[in-house]
């Protein structure tokens, strides 16, 4: 009989398999990269600024915020992931919505019990994480139609890049508007002449967009955003 050929069809499957796994694999890694770079959601997608320019005074501020947005974002939209197949379609945004509450509720308490200083700083903002549009869209665009790996790929990316960009705007701000870095009671870095003469416009409200104007015209220079 036929039984002596070689299964052509069967190949075709291991290769298939193959390649889906490699595929997945480059998934990961890609979508990953992207929420640092490509949908970089401060400097490419121009999401969460407010938050971004209100509390960029200082290194403390912005690292504060960053640990509790990150925080946020990836624990409820880990959560969304694992029950978006159990939430009913026409009340899915009020129940995002109460899970990242209940995440912003946890990162509060905490920074009220351990970090009353960097509570107060930032004030207000802790509180409006949720109504973030960076979490809130990643729940609605990513985390309720992606599998749970994607979803941290997604989530772990767009928190380093949020992260990245108000660190570096909060270290413009603090150096050019008060001549020195500190960090939580440490002095890190002065810069000689501009300690006794700092230029106080980095550190107030337009500073803020004057940074952001800035660097958003430099990452277009250099490629990293694309020109329209």
């Amino acid at each position: 009989m036929n039984t002596s050929k070689k299964c052509v069809t069967c190949d075709n499957c291991s290769g298939k398999n193959k390649a889906t796994k490699g595929n997945k694999k480059g998934g990961f890694i890609r979508i990953f990269i992207n929420g640092i770079t490509n949908t970089n959601p401060v400097f490419i997608l121009l999401l969460g600024l407010c938050p971004t320019l209100a509390v960029s005074t200082s290194l403390d501020n912005a690292f504060g915020m960053a640990w509790a947005a990150t925080f946020v974002l990836i624990s409820s939209n880990i959560l969304i992931c694992l029950t978006r197949k159990w939430i009913p379609g026409i009340v899915r945004i009020p129940t995002y919505i109460v899970i990242i509450a209940t995440f912003v509720t946890i990162v509060h308490i905490i920074l009220q019990a351990y970090m009353p200083p960097l509570a107060k700083s930032l004030g207000i903002y802790v509180p409006l994480i949720v109504v973030n549009c960076i979490i809130l869209g990643r729940a609605e665009a990513f985390a309720s139609k992606n599998p749970l790996k994607l979803t941290l790929a997604d989530t772990i990316g767009i928190g380093i890049g949020f992260s990245g960009a108000i660190l570096l705007i909060a270290f413009i701000r603090q150096l050019f508007g008060t001549g020195s870095i500190e960090m939580f009671g440490q002095h890190l870095v002065s810069i000689p002449g501009l300690i006794d003469n700092p230029i106080s416009i980095f550190i107030l409200p337009m500073g803020a967009f004057f940074v952001i104007g800035s660097l958003l015209a430099f990452f277009r220079y250099v490629g990293v955003m694309p020109c329209e």
